[in-house]
């Protein structure tokens, strides 16, 4: 099992950037590929970004590639989501997620943390 904990969550102002982080234990960090979701209020939960075990790969949605980046650091056993320029559609519930997987154009994932509250204003 992997237990995995969200912080870094906050409001902030259209356009300013906040950093999220994720802390893993419970099973070995480094041989996990990682990544992000989220769900806004009355809406379906979508994926945000992911990452290879090695951190040699990344992924990431239409809709915030170019504002988001997604890093681990395997010796600190921690997932990090870097977003800029932040528009308040980016407005959600942010969950750090582990062995997550690409089927058919679906993102999935086996572990999920307790999520941390994105919201940005207008």
């Amino acid at each position: 099992q992997v237990q995995l904990v969200e912080s870094g969550g906050g409001l902030v102002q259209a356009g300013d950037s906040l950093r999220l982080s994720c802390a893993a234990s419970g099973r070995t960090f480094s041989r996990y590929s990682m990544g992000w979701f989220r769900q806004a209020p009355g809406e379906k939960r979508e994926f945000v970004a992911a990452i290879s075990w090695s951190g040699t790969n990344t992924y990431y949605a239409n809709s915030v590639k170019g504002r988001f980046t997604v890093s681990r650091d395997n010796a600190k056993n921690t997932l990090y989501l870097q977003m800029n320029s932040l528009k308040p559609e980016d407005t959600a519930v942010y969950y750090c997620s582990a062995d997550v997987k690409e089927v058919i154009g679906i993102w999935e994932a086996d572990y999920w943390g307790q999520g941390t509250q994105v919201t940005v204003s207008s």
